[in-house]
């Protein structure tokens, strides 16, 4: 058989253009067919270095670059002797840098603004001209801005950001960042890079608003909910607070949500929620007022000095009442009418140098379009007896043997205490009887004469005097004997003597004598 000689033939592996990674390593491989004995030379462009080691393997060299650099990026030759013939092969080394995926940072701002800036680092990238970046949040593609930093290195890192004010919805959206490397007419992979991360940024807090359920404006005695609502991360600390009327701070409750049960008017004004973010030092106020409208509540009734008072004395009563709208308050003497001088449309009514008329009951009305309240008062005016008065039944002049019910009546506060006194011949007085009303039966002259009703309490007596006439039975019956006692003590011994003594002498002058003991006698 013939002997086939295989012709001489030169080729490099890999072939034609090769795309190579800077940093990584590339070995170019020449062979040889038809030489028993090669000899191998590399060559660069324009006679540049070569950027690798040379190693020669009988039938095949490699050039070795490791790592391959910018040095790298040419047009490589391999030349082959084989006795006296030469074959040669170029291959074109492209260069490209695209070696990991890209960093997402989420960075919070460190002033006083609540920025949140989203960083997308894409190192060792080559070249970087030819790298697209996109950042997206929740798919939504945001602007941004494109740094390029070099350091000195072959390859460059590109850094895309985007700074913007977080808010609640933000919480957990992805934040992607799509790297891609167009690089025409290369290939190598991968040419798209993407990284993604949860956004989780501190902010707020911020849109902090108020609820109130049932409104600002809520009924006496309802149930009012005021909520807070604010956006914040990480969650707030939340205070109530309440704007008094002398202008201090009332604290409430830490929390977001106040309830107030049972409304009343004091629970009225203006209600501070404030906002804390202890991460951010950020803190929010936001403010509402409340109205709790309703009927009238009496608060306050009173008299001064005392509700129990002296004659003279000067006397306020003083009615206090709470409403919204405000209440119109009336005092007035109960039952009188407002035309009776009793009256007052306020919340004070002065009495100067008050009587015992004035006391009684006193009422305050409270009044406003929700309704009306009333309250009582009593205002009680202690004095001494007044119009002390007598009475005697069936009469003052009465007949020996008779009945007579004699009654003393005097008016005072306290109720006066009742006490009867009989006049002696001699003007000094006996006391006799301690209550009001007393009977004497089967009356004997004895018992005519001046009697005297005494009324007394702590602050003085009054005394009244009543004279009783007695009609004595003589022995001839057709002879009465009147008995006449004087009203007043100047005369009460002396008018009887005087009336004795004229009846004697008349009796005398009939009888030519008399007997006053025989005409006193009694029939029992």
């Amino acid at each position: 058989l013939p002997i086939v000689v295989k012709a001489f033939e030169v080729e490099i592996l890999p072939a034609n253009t090769i795309a190579a990674q800077i940093g990584g390593t590339l070995i170019l491989t020449c062979n040889t067919t038809g030489c028993a004995s090669p000899t191998f030379s590399w060559r660069g462009q324009m006679d540049n270095p070569l950027g690798g080691t040379v190693n020669n393997h009988g039938m095949y060299s490699t050039l070795t670059m490791n790592p391959v650099s910018l040095v790298n990026y040419q047009d490589y030759l391999c030349i082959v002797f084989c006795e006296k013939e030469r074959e040669e092969k170029s291959v074109k080394v492209e260069l490209y840098s695209f070696p990991s995926d890209p960093v997402i940072e989420i960075r919070p701002s460190l002033g006083a603004e609540e920025l949140v800036t989203l960083i997308c680092r894409i190192p060792d990238v080559y070249p970087s001209d030819h790298l697209e970046v996109l950042l997206k949040k929740g798919g939504h593609v945001l602007p941004a801005k494109t740094v390029h930093e070099s350091e000195g290195r072959d390859t460059e890192t590109v850094i895309v950001t985007h700074s913007f004010n977080p808010v609640a919805e933000d919480m957990g959206k992805e934040i992607t960042c799509v790297a891609e490397l167009l690089i025409p007419n290369m290939d190598f992979e991968p040419k798209e890079r993407i990284s993604s991360q949860k956004l989780n940024a501190n902010f707020g807090p911020q849109n902090t608003t108020i609820t109130i359920s049932p409104g600002n404006s809520a009924m006496e005695g309802d149930s009012v909910k005021l909520t807070c609502l604010t956006e914040s991360n990480p969650p707030p600390r939340i205070v109530w607070r309440k704007h008094l009327t002398d202008k201090s701070i009332q604290h409430l409750i830490k929390n977001n949500i106040l309830s107030i049960p049972h409304a009343r008017f004091n629970d009225s004004g203006r209600y501070i929620c404030e906002v804390i973010n202890l991460v951010t030092n950020k803190t929010e106020k936001e403010t509402v007022d409340i109205v709790i409208q309703g009927a009238p509540i009496i608060t306050g009734l009173s008299i001064e000095p005392s509700a129990t008072v002296q004659e003279g004395q000067n006397v306020s009563i003083q009615c206090s009442a709470e409403s919204n709208p405000p209440p119109k308050i009336i005092l007035r003497r109960k039952y009188d009418r407002a035309d009776m001088g009793l009256y007052s449309a306020g919340n004070i009514l002065f009495l100067p140098s008050v009587t015992f008329l004035n006391g009684g009951d006193y009422e305050c009305v409270a009044e406003n379009k929700f309704g009306n309240s009333k309250l009582d008062i009593t205002l009680n005016v202690e004095y001494g007896p007044k119009n002390t008065t007598i009475s005697v039944s069936p009469a003052t002049a009465v007949k020996e043997g008779e009945t007579v019910m004699v009654k003393c009546s005097s008016s005072g506060n306290p109720p006066p205490v009742i006490s009867w006194k009989k006049k002696k011949a001699n003007g000094e007085t006996e006391k006799i009887f301690k209550n009001a009303t007393w009977t004497m039966q089967n009356l004997r002259i004895q018992d005519l004469g001046i009697y005297e009703c005494e009324a007394f309490n702590q602050f003085g007596k009054e005394e009244k005097v009543v004279e009783l006439f007695v009609q004595a039975r003589l022995e001839n019956t057709a002879q009465m004997l009147p008995l006449i006692i004087a009203f007043s003590s100047a005369t009460a011994v002396a008018v009887p003597v005087v009336a004795i003594l004229i009846y004697v002498s008349r009796q005398a002058k009939i009888n030519g004598s008399y007997s006053l003991v025989k005409a006193l006698r009694l029939k029992v």
